[in-house]
């Protein structure tokens, strides 16, 4: 297999921009170009306002200043780059079908297939093509089938000059934190049977990661790993968030609860935070694919113990609403909550699945009006995620409940009965108590579904608090 000169990345996403970014970063003696067929995505990658970046990641924009428009590029020219590349990385969406067969817990792989399709077409000579997407086990031979006949029904020339090989090598990535995993990983995965093809990713990566971190399997254990390791993961954030509702109602703290369990070394401290339910791509469209799974090979209760990690986490979210309902004397019409952080973490602008969305429907439901700040998520993404335009009025200007998009934490709060902190941003860990209930309508709560409120200090400037996981008396 021959050195490693130009890299396609097929996607511009969350995984796609952020890993190609690194590997430019670490490996200056190759060009890397990732494509996608999104023009607004690609603009916004090629933007000289490096706040415009579609994807918010601590380090991000520092890489892309560095290395864009010297060894990294952003294109919608798919055809020329697939052509040109040695290497191919798949990254794009593999979202939860909607319809037909395993609606609702199946991966959608039409992006897979059809970016596998294009690979066919225009790939020229010896192509390494690498899964980079989270995919259901054995998708590398739908693939492998896609590519192959390709080469079958393709010109002669092209049978005997072109080859492809399959390799998997899942991203084990965190929102906010995925350039630090990027650079300092726990492991990298490779799956594949070409050993050369093997060794030339590994060359790649052996440019900053050690070698004993590389990890070399089959096909079909790279793919699942990275499936279970998501299932692991949200398993753990549904049990700790379990066990807050327990603390609650036994006048415990699920802060000290966590920490002393997480100090046993079998257990381990990290994806122990109670919260308002985990969020993101990966969690709930892997739980359900894995469902989907183990249904098709007839494991039908191992199915149903990964369905009641998602039933616990809908569970969370349905609960937190009904408790802000209760606290605010059963009612909560005609009043202003205002929500801090939308996106589903603090460091990331990714509101996929995020548990604001959930909760902020239903509050919206219960016909209150919304006041929302994110440090980060722009106002269309959430007016797409809510389905709701800001603020609705009715002809004779009353208003008929809604909400509005704040600028500030000062803005958000004016006029407000109570707060809502959903996600974890570091600015929610400092709240100036005194000057924002001056702003706010009395009597008003805080809502603390992350921990980050000074309770005593809150408390001592008027505010009735509620904090997730703790007594609450």
């Amino acid at each position: 297999m021959k050195a490693i000169k130009k890299i396609c990345c097929i996607g511009a996403g969350y995984v796609g921009g952020p890993t190609m970014s690194v590997i430019a970063d670490r490996c200056p003696h190759i060009t890397i170009n990732v494509v996608d067929t999104n023009k607004l995505r690609i603009n916004q990658w090629n933007d000289p306002d490096l706040e415009k970046l579609p994807v918010y990641e601590p380090g991000l924009k520092e890489i892309i200043q560095r290395c864009r428009n010297k060894n990294l590029f952003f294109s919608v020219n798919v055809q020329k780059h697939i052509e040109e590349a040695d290497m191919i990385f798949i990254s794009v969406n593999t979202p939860t079908k909607t319809k037909g067969i395993g609606a609702g817990k199946a991966s959608d792989l039409k992006w897979i297939e059809a970016s596998a399709r294009q690979i066919g077409k225009y790939a020229r000579g010896e192509t390494i093509v690498v899964e980079k997407s989270t995919l259901p086990v054995k998708t590398a031979e739908t693939i492998k089938e896609i590519l192959f006949s390709s080469l079958k029904s393709g010109p002669e020339k092209n049978r005997k000059l072109n080859k492809f090989c399959i390799l998997s090598n899942p991203e084990f990535l965190a929102e906010g934190t995925a350039i630090d995993d990027l650079e300092n990983p726990d492991r990298v995965l490779i799956g594949g049977e070409d050993e050369k093809a093997i060794e030339a990713l590994k060359a790649i990566y052996l440019n900053w990661v050690k070698g004993n971190k590389i990890i070399t399997t089959d096909l079909w254990s790279s793919e699942l790993s990275k499936l279970i390791a998501n299932a692991f993961l949200a398993q753990r954030v549904s049990s700790i968030n379990s066990i807050s509702a327990l603390c609650e109602a036994t006048q415990a703290n699920v802060n000290e609860v966590a920490n002393a369990i997480g100090m046993d070394k079998r257990i381990g401290k990290f994806f122990l935070n109670a919260g308002p339910g985990f969020g993101g791509s990966c969690f709930k469209k892997d739980i359900l694919n894995l469902v989907y799974i183990c249904n098709h090979y007839g494991l039908k209760e191992v199915a149903n113990y990964w369905e009641k990690v998602l039933e616990i986490n809908d569970w969370q979210k349905k609960r937190l609403t009904k408790l802000v309902v209760e606290k605010m004397f059963g009612n909560i019409s005609g009043k202003t909550i205002t929500v801090l952080g939308f996106a589903f973490k603090s460091n990331t602008n990714d509101t996929r699945e995020s548990p604001a969305i959930t909760i902020c429907k239903d509050l919206l439901e219960e016909g209150c009006f919304l006041s929302i700040f994110d440090p980060k998520v722009r106002l269309n993404q959430i007016i797409s995620d809510l389905d709701i335009n800001p603020i609705t009025i009715d002809s004779n200007g009353n208003n008929l409940g809604g909400w509005q998009y704040a600028n500030s934490i000062d803005d958000a709060v004016k006029g407000s009965d109570a707060i809502i902190i959903l996600s974890d941003w570091r600015e929610f860990y400092n709240l100036d108590y005194k000057t924002i209930i001056s702003k706010m309508r009395k009597p008003c709560w805080i809502f603390d579904t992350r921990n980050v409120v000074d309770i005593n200090a809150a408390k001592k400037s008027g505010f009735n608090v509620w904090s997730l996981g703790r007594s609450n008396l």
